[in-house]
């Protein structure tokens, strides 16, 4: 169990060396995070009538620590370091290069206070967590100020560094050193291998495989857990049926079509390869309740990969599997996901789409390149015909946040009879992606002169959900070659980056289009219906066959003249045939409801 004990959001260990850590560092004006995040972002002193937040004693991490040994569980503390410690250097401003409290979340590296702090702190850790690794962090760090303050400098120059990702990699290889003394190793972020990996370090990837596997190909290793597959705290089902959640898309065939140790690897690298592990960030999860739900039943998935070779893995046996797990936790207390009744991917996702700009040659404008980081495959990855599902995660979304927005033409390679030109982009303010400000569709029969299709101004409004939105053209037949398409960004603070999944150029009517692909949506959903009907009377029949044989027992029972008889059983079973003849009937009024429909498309 690894708790990531520190963070800007509040400090939540004692340190008795360090008071103000938890009568200051630990509380903030805010209860809900989000509310806290997107205000000024202050800290209170314990016992304030605005403080919201608390922390662990040391008293109360032994008796964590206690109870998992019983379990054979091992729990690995993180003290964040360099960055991430907005809450340290407002309490103890000495400890930034700026040395003033709300500036910084970096530590400063060429400050010798700093590193006494961070032994100290480590110490009192290493006495509560007898766990062989420390985690150190190391992830995020801006590193901005490192570059003009003359204490970091100076430490540059007298270590011979070259560069600000080496001074952090001095920080970490110190801590190292420190650790090993103590007997200890360390593990952290895979940031730590920028400026170059401290000895026996272990690395935590999680930005993706690829840190995890560097490591490893250099003799270090790895604990695997690539965002994509292992952070629980992504919505996993469709965002308007879940819980608000960071974003992201994660279902449960997701977390099990994950293979940590690549069909290259040696034995002796797989070796290497230490485990895996999911991450559960609770920004947005305010109760115990909430997390058993974002936990299981994706946590048997992982599981299951973790301790299977992936020649055994079989995803259609785990799903009746987990099913039934699923069934087993909720009669325990546990509060899961609903497994049995999951939506699955944003329509249209899960085929292709067949236009008339798939596969043709498409050229970005000087200064409206896509981002390296979110390329979705590249130049031609708007022309696909792939479309993206609920998160820009999934690889399928491209990213922009260039100076121009998106600006693109499509060359259609011959002059063509069109009728529309659509794109979908997405909505999840969080971590800072918006709608268009303004759309423009133009098109253009040499390359050389374009004629304005359709200018859309849209509001972006902040909010808290995930939301998609068709921007584009459609209208009488228009003959034309090149498709340019343009996005612009909304005013500051509503103007993060831009993500589209497709452009999509038809030369029949979209009304009809839409038509088709809500016939087919809806025969999916009717056939998934129909599924979870069959599935519910199955249930409903052993129901009552066990209410049948209870009732005739009690009666039995009673005839038997036995006075104390204890009818809770059949009390519950009752309950459980009643809300399972709601649910049945409830599910076919939606079935019949949506039959209509269908027939009516």
């Amino acid at each position: 169990l690894h708790l990531h004990l520190t963070d800007a959001a509040g400090w939540r260990i004692e340190i008795k060396k360090y008071p103000r850590l938890t009568n200051f560092a630990a509380w903030r004006t805010h209860d809900n995070w989000k509310d806290w995040w997107n205000g000024e972002r202050k800290y209170v002193n314990e016992g304030d009538e605005n403080a919201h937040g608390g922390y662990f004693t040391q008293d109360q991490c032994r008796e964590i620590v206690e109870y998992a040994q019983k379990h054979y569980i091992t729990v690995i503390p993180e003290i964040e370091m360099p960055s991430h410690s907005e809450e340290v250097t407002t309490a103890y401003p000495e400890l930034s290069c700026t040395h003033v409290p709300y500036k910084q979340a970096d530590f400063c590296v060429g400050n010798e206070k700093t590193f006494e702090f961070l032994e100290n702190v480590l110490l009192e850790v290493m006495e509560i967590f007898p766990s062989e690794y420390i985690h150190v962090g190391g992830d995020e760090a801006s590193k901005q100020s490192w570059k003009t303050c003359p204490l970091c400098q100076a430490r540059m120059k007298k270590e011979g560094l070259k560069d600000v990702d080496e001074l952090q990699s001095y920080l970490i290889e110190r801590m190292e050193k420190f650790l090993n003394k103590h007997g200890r190793n360390l593990l952290g972020w895979d940031e730590i291998l920028e400026g170059g990996l401290a000895p026996n370090a272990t690395v935590m990837s999680w930005r993706g495989t690829e840190g995890g596997l560097k490591a490893i190909e250099g003799g270090h290793r790895a604990i695997m857990s690539p965002g994509e597959f292992c952070y629980f705290d992504s919505y996993q089902d469709a965002p308007h049926t879940q819980p608000e959640a960071i974003g992201g898309y994660l279902p449960l065939s997701k977390v099990y079509s994950y293979n940590p140790i690549p069909e290259s690897f040696t034995p002796e690298q797989a070796k290497l390869m230490y485990g895996v592990q999911a991450n559960l960030w609770a920004e947005y999860i305010p109760t115990k309740e909430h997390m058993e739900y974002m936990i299981y039943p994706r946590i048997l998935a992982l599981a299951e990969i973790a301790w299977s070779a992936d020649a055994n893995k079989n995803y259609e046996d785990f799903y009746g599997r987990a099913l039934k797990a699923v069934e087993e936790l909720r009669a325990k207390g546990y509060h899961t996901f609903d497994l049995k009744n999951e939506v699955g991917n944003r329509p249209g996702a899960d085929k292709p789409v067949e236009h008339l700009a798939v596969g043709k040659k498409v050229v970005y404008a000087d200064s409206a390149k896509y981002y390296p980081g979110y390329t979705a495959g590249g130049d031609d990855a708007l022309v696909n015909g792939i479309r993206g599902g609920w998160t820009y995660g999934d690889k399928l979304w491209q990213g922009f946040i260039d100076k121009k927005g998106v600006d693109l033409t499509i060359d259609l390679e011959q002059v063509t009879e069109i009728r529309s030109v659509n794109a979908d982009f997405m909505q999840i303010c969080g971590p800072g992606v918006f709608m268009p400000a303004q759309v423009i569709v133009s098109v253009s029969e040499d390359g050389e002169t374009f004629t304005e299709l359709a200018k859309i101004d849209h509001e972006v409004v902040k909010d808290d959900e995930v939301t998609f939105k068709t921007f584009g053209w459609e209208g009488e037949p228009t003959k034309a070659r090149y498709v340019r398409y343009q996005a612009k960004y909304g005013p500051k603070g509503l103007n993060g980056f831009l993500f589209v999944d497709e452009i999509v150029i038809k030369n029949f009517e979209s009304k009809l289009i839409r038509l088709m692909e809500a016939h087919t949506a809806l025969a999916h959903e009717n056939m998934q219906l129909r599924e979870r009907l069959a599935h519910q009377s199955v249930e409903l029949d052993e129901a009552r066959e066990q209410y049948a044989i209870l009732q005739k027992s009690y009666s039995d029972l009673k005839l038997a003249k036995i006075i104390s008889v204890d009818n809770t059983e059949i009390g519950n079973t009752q309950k459980k045939l009643s809300k399972l003849v709601r649910e049945v009937d409830k599910c076919i009024a939606l079935l019949n409801a949506s039959e209509q429909m269908e027939d009516t498309l």
